[in-house]
């Protein structure tokens, strides 16, 4: 009796399947885009001055040490007090009245030993070396709130919008042609208002 062969299997259809579902995956998949901190370089300068003279009362010092201890102006601080510490220093407007450096906009305390305007106030963020990278977003994320917040209040003044939900809406191209043009131009209006200026020092060693 001869040897019954045995049936084969047709695999073409199995990679037309699997060729598909490849396909299904590649088309549905969402991939997570990795965020960071919002930070633009300055741009290059040809002839950088030798001697930028900044006014103690317009520099504002906050240490991370290797602790994760906070110190704002040599003083120890919780975190939950950094922005609020923030607002108050930026929105200071301790220049006089009627001298160039005014601030009319301005609604803090104008304390004369404390910033000028919101343009002259510098915050100088200076890490150990030992320092956590959480602690470094942490301190990141309450001094860019410190900003966001007083801008949000001037754009509400100005145009009755939240700078933070207009900008986020111009990233994400919700916004277009001519209307576009013109939000833009505001939210540059605002940051001049309240320009961003975080100094960041070079990390110290762990025994420094």
């Amino acid at each position: 009796m001869g040897r019954r062969a045995t049936p084969e299997v047709n695999a073409g259809s199995m990679a037309d399947i699997a060729f598909l579902l490849l396909i299904f995956f590649l088309v549905t998949t969402t991939i997570e885009k990795d965020k960071g901190i919002a930070r633009q370089l300055p741009p290059k300068q040809e002839d950088i001055p030798e001697d930028v003279i900044i006014k103690q009362k317009n520099l504002f010092i906050v240490n991370v040490n290797r602790n994760d201890q906070l110190l704002v102006e040599e003083e120890l601080m919780e975190l939950k007090d950094l922005k609020q510490a923030a607002i108050d220093f930026i929105d200071n407007g301790g220049a006089p009245a009627g001298s160039p450096e005014h601030c009319n906009y301005c609604k803090g305390k104008r304390l004369p030993d404390s910033s000028d305007n919101p343009d002259k106030a510098v915050i100088s963020v200076q890490n150990d070396r030992l320092t956590s990278y959480g602690m470094y977003i942490a301190v990141q994320n309450e001094l860019v709130a410190a900003y966001n917040h007083l801008r949000n209040r001037e754009s509400q003044r100005l145009y009755g919008w939240d700078f933070t939900e207009m900008k986020k809406a111009m990233d994400d191209g919700d916004i277009k042609g001519a209307k576009a043009d013109d939000i833009e131009e505001k939210l540059k209006n605002i940051q001049a208002l309240i320009p961003l200026k975080l100094s960041e020092a070079e990390p110290k060693q762990a025994g420094s």
